[in-house]
């Protein structure tokens, strides 16, 4: 008997090829004018937010970009992957600051700390060409908050934005506004979040799935002259009473503070196209909690912060009209310090005190060259290149801490490496079709917790993990193609990228140690194994069968295996979507599905265990009801329509996920 997921993937995925064989409207080539904006943006993939579900969380629509996965520890806060890579071999920027999470858990990527009313899109891009910031061998996230620009004449636009959902009694509550002036700009913003439990399919409640969430923003712009203009902005976000139901412990407090000041230079018949500064300051606090957790065997109480400063300048320029130079300079210094204070139950027992990531200091600085050369109207070629050093310094208590397993007298308290990345890409256009090819080198210094982490428990595969301060630089060699077809009616693209991760980073059994922790299988320190390989293929698809109606999916297959043929970790099983956008002036509506194959090359050396396959299917609608001057904006929806319950692969501890959802989105622009 045919299940009821497998019949919906059927009807959606064929229903396309249905539409295609019925269409005869004959249909025009796009001009060679139009695709030369695709070879200029291709690997640089600005995404901008789009209205379906208007007030939907960063996280959800990080979920729906190209090469994005994100791994999920409840309802909040979801760790994002970049081709299957996660946040230690990706660079993750906001308006290109480096900011690190406060959480040996990983329980705060920066991307919590961004609310969708203050944020203008983001700029994705895959493998070693993300290096613009720093090192990276899986790509980078560079989150784009709201810019405003000097207006001739005085204008004053806000908005008012209100929601809820069904699943975990969400209330959205926010708004934002701008002023703009010949020589002045000022913008502000805030939203808040209250959620409780939300439900799985068929009804049941996840237990410590609530948070609570507030954001605030502000931008103050000046224009000096026609040529030098400044601006300062701040971010202010802070999460309370968070739970983690994949996790041993919830969280309590999660604040940050971003703040910037930025110079503009932006002249006339000048080679100087823009030359832009910034310096910034960020600091992060995060303090997991325990408390609200019934038979905890021993509390803990586990605080953890990181303080960054940064500055970078980078200058564009073209050169022949064919040479477009970007010259990017950063610099960031970074103090990362997390603590844990075992309380025993038992009266008159002593606390027990460690530093789990013991005062790592870092210091970088580094050079980033990249030069879109448009050699014709046929041919472009890609070339960047980066080069950085990076400074670790550890506290002595640290130094004393990892002797204890390491048996190792040969590491020191300061740590200098060189870490850079090398990519070429060439793209040729022809007639509607465009083919690109490309290949890169980077490699990463470890992240603080591979280096100098103590005593971390990865309730995922019930290990404890130990720092390694002397592991070798990580390091990729990519190969990337892609093949793209595009008319006004219908566009393709297949896609696929291979990653040979050399010294591959990961944890290793030490069988000399028994668990630290109660519950526990032992404990595993990280080591370079010899290599890992990982790869994509994807292929997608969108059609426009008229002016009102449009047909979208894909299908993406991904694979990763160590040196030893075991499976990688969260490694995504074959991937498929399918979207029916349907619009008539003010009103849209859109039917959508996704889901999984089943995972069955789970990577059970690691921890990992099979998943089963799903299929959900959402609906949504949008209307824009006007009123003289001024809109309201109603959005509406349900997820999950046939409540299924269902896990994932990246869901940790295969939590599952919320089951049917009724949302209404509100905005009121004055």
């Amino acid at each position: 008997m045919i299940s009821k997921n497998h019949l919906i993937a059927s009807l959606l995925l064929t229903l396309p090829s249905l539409l295609s064989a019925q269409n005869t409207v004959e249909q025009d080539t796009l001009s060679a004018k139009a695709l030369e904006e695709v070879i200029v943006t291709h690997k640089s993939q600005s995404k901008n937010l789009t209205e379906k579900k208007p007030l939907a969380s960063v996280d959800d629509y990080l979920a729906k970009q190209e090469n994005i996965t994100l791994v999920r520890r409840g309802a909040y806060a979801w760790e994002p992957m970049i081709n299957n890579m996660s946040i230690e071999r990706t660079r993750q920027t906001i308006d290109g600051m480096q900011i690190f999470h406060a959480c040996t858990d990983k329980m705060d990527p920066i991307t919590s700390y961004v609310e969708v009313n203050n944020l203008d899109g983001m700029d994705i891009t895959s493998g070693s060409q993300g290096s613009m910031f720093g090192a990276t061998l899986g790509g980078s996230i560079d989150l784009r908050t709201r810019k405003l620009s000097f207006t001739e004449e005085d204008k004053l636009t806000a908005q008012v934005q209100t929601g809820f959902e069904s699943i975990n009694k969400q209330k959205i509550v926010g708004g934002n506004f701008d002023y703009t002036a010949k020589k002045f700009y000022v913008s502000g913003s805030i939203m808040y979040r209250d959620a409780d439990n939300y439900k799985a399919g068929g009804n049941k409640e996840i237990l410590y799935s609530q948070f609570r969430k507030l954001n605030a923003s502000g931008i103050i712009g000046y224009a000096i002259n026609n040529s030098h203009s400044l601006e300062a902005a701040i971010i202010y976000d802070k999460a309370t009473d968070v739970g983690y139901p994949a996790l041993p412990m919830d969280v309590g407090l999660a604040e940050a503070i971003i703040t910037s000041v930025k110079h503009t230079y932006k002249p006339t018949g000048s080679w100087v196209d823009k030359w832009e500064t910034k310096l910034y300051y960020n600091t992060i606090t995060h303090r997991m909690d325990d408390t609200n957790r019934p038979n905890v065997q021993m509390r803990m109480d586990m605080p953890g912060s990181t303080d960054t400063y940064g500055a970078y300048t980078t200058l564009s320029t073209t050169l022949k009209d064919s040479h477009h130079i970007s010259v990017n300079a950063n610099t960031y210094y970074n103090k990362s310090l997390a603590e844990m204070t075992m309380i025993p139950n038992n009266p008159g027992s002593a606390n027990m005190f460690a530093y789990t990531w013991p005062n790592i200091k870092t210091n970088y600085g580094g050079l980033t060259i990249k030069d879109h050369w448009q050699i014709d109207d046929k041919n472009s070629v890609l070339l960047s290149g980066t080069l950085g050093i990076n400074f670790n310094h550890v506290s002595e208590k640290g130094i004393n801490q990892l002797s204890i397993f390491l048996n190792d007298d040969t590491f020191k308290q300061n740590k200098t490496r060189t870490v850079g990345n090398i990519a070429a890409n060439y793209e040729y256009f022809y007639d509607s079709w465009l083919f690109g090819i490309g290949t890169g080198y980077g490699n990463r210094a470890p992240s603080v917790s591979e280096g100098y982490g103590y005593y971390l428990f990865n309730s995922g595969d019930r290990y404890d993990y130990i720092g390694n301060p002397n592991l070798k630089n990580e390091s990729s060699y990519e190969g990337n193609f892609f093949v793209k077809y595009a008319s006004p009616a219908f566009s393709t693209k297949l896609s696929g990228s291979v990653f040979y991760l050399d010294n591959y980073i990961i944890g290793v059994i030490d069988p000399i140690y028994n668990a630290m922790t109660i519950g526990g299988l032992g404990l595993k320190k990280y080591a370079n194994i010899d290599h890992a390989i990982q790869g994509t293929l994807a292929w997608n698809f969108t059609y426009n069968l008229d002016a009102n109606w449009k047909v979208s999916g894909g299908l993406t297959y991904s694979f990763g295996e160590d040196s030893d043929k075991n499976t990688l970790p969260f490694i995504a099983p074959l991937a498929y979507s399918t979207t029916i956008d349907y619009k008539y002036s003010v009103f849209k509506t859109q039917l959508s599905l996704k889901g999984n194959a089943v995972k069955n090359n789970a990577a059970k050396a690691y921890g990992e265990v099979r998943t089963p396959s799903y299929a959900i299917l959402d609906w949504n609608a949008n209307y824009d009801f006007l009123i003289k001057e001024q809109s309201l904006n109603i959005g509406v929806g349900i997820e999950n329509i046939f409540d299924t319950h269902y896990s994932t692969y990246a869901d940790w501890n295969k939590i599952p996920n919320p089951g049917r959802n009724f949302f209404v989105n509100l905005t009121y622009k004055l």
